[in-house]
């Protein structure tokens, strides 16, 4: 590693202690200063006293600390869902959001300011990719999460502005921060990743072994379909992603689930049903029906409920697992990249 100015609180716990070794500290400095950013949640050098000055001073002098300030929280009215706006340090604005379910606390994070993805109904990318989030950037959002709200966070959702995929390592850096037993100490089962599909990194990822949820943006089973509402689907084909889902599935043993967002007279016919017990046969897969979140960019509506069940059900008829997304914090615009949005456009 490369002593220079290096964010401090981005680092794995390994490459803290080895920071400290290069730095000419004994190794075990490495360990609390990990724990004192992951599992104290404190941001602040100058408060570790656990270490001489000198050494606080050389950190202040040799590393930065990154941090995010809350710009607004909002709360909605019909359930407990805390939508949040953060500040970067270079002025730049991301959104999270909190949940409360009866099994815990999930946080849903964004990993990047923007998206390059350009899918149709997302609010998240119409202004195109700003840049990447540093792990510490995501791991920001959950610990100011739980200060905010004091209490914990047993789960995270990678499903907020950005696509991980497109920030692999940071965001595989975050991961194994968040999980680690020095730090917050997350199941890696508990942190589900939300792509459009970028086969390559699936294969990647699946490599790494790692027991995380992966979930697949999906939308239609049909190339041409999906390739109107996601660009990504030009690149890489049904049949190119479904090879990479399965590899995926068998080389971790774990169901993948596909985010399928139900719009009107687009993808919810019975020939969407009929070609997705085709693509998904032999893959260990749950289907997530989300009713389309309607943003002013894209034209277009959910089904009715009775439409939304009835594709659920044939699914169901079919033996693939299906259920409709519960919605939270509808009266907070809790989508992603529909409240920077709407900030950002106040500029």
């Amino acid at each position: 590693m490369k002593v220079g100015i290096i964010e401090l609180n981005s680092m794995s716990l390994n490459k803290s202690k080895e920071f400290m070794k290069e730095i000419s500290e004994k190794a075990f400095r490495g360990e609390q200063l990990f724990s004192y950013f992951n599992r104290n949640k404190n941001l602040e050098v100058e408060n570790l006293l656990q270490f001489p000055k000198d050494l606080r001073s050389k950190l202040k002098e040799i590393g930065k600390v990154n941090s995010i300030k809350i710009l607004n929280r909002y709360d909605s009215k019909i359930d407990d869902t805390k939508k949040y706006l953060f500040v970067l340090e270079d002025n730049n604005i991301i959104e999270s959001v909190f949940m409360e379910y009866k099994y815990g606390n999930t946080a849903c994070i964004s990993t990047q300011v923007g998206c390059r993805m350009g899918c149709s109904f997302c609010a998240s990318t119409k202004e195109g990719l700003v840049r990447n989030l540093q792990p510490s950037e995501m791991l920001n959002q959950i610990y100011m999460m739980e200060k905010d709200t004091h209490k914990d966070i047993s789960n995270v959702v990678l499903m907020g502005s950005g696509e991980p995929l497109d920030n692999y390592d940071n965001v595989l850096e975050f991961m194994n921060i968040i999980h680690d037993e020095k730090g917050h100490n997350m199941s890696f089962r508990n942190i589900s990743l939300s792509t459009c599909g970028i086969v390559p990194k699936i294969y990647e990822l699946a490599k790494e072994n790692i027991p995380i949820t992966l979930s697949i943006s999906l939308h239609s089973p049909f190339d041409e379909e999906r390739a109107k509402i996601m660009p990504i689907a030009k690149r890489y084909k049904i049949k190119e992603l479904m090879e990479a889902c399965k590899f995926y599935a068998d080389s971790t043993k774990r169901r993948l689930t596909f985010e399928y967002t139900l719009i009107e007279n687009i993808n919810d016919g019975d020939k969407e049903i009929l070609e997705l017990s085709k693509i998904l046969k032999g893959i260990n897969a749950h289907i997530n029906l989300i009713p389309l979140n309607p943003i002013k960019e894209y034209n277009k509506e959910r089904p009715n409920r009775d439409n939304i069940e009835r594709f659920q059900n044939a699914l169901l008829r079919k033996n693939i697992p299906a259920t409709i997304r519960r919605e939270l914090g509808s009266d907070i615009s809790a989508s992603c990249g529909q409240l920077r949005r709407r900030e950002t456009n106040k500029e």
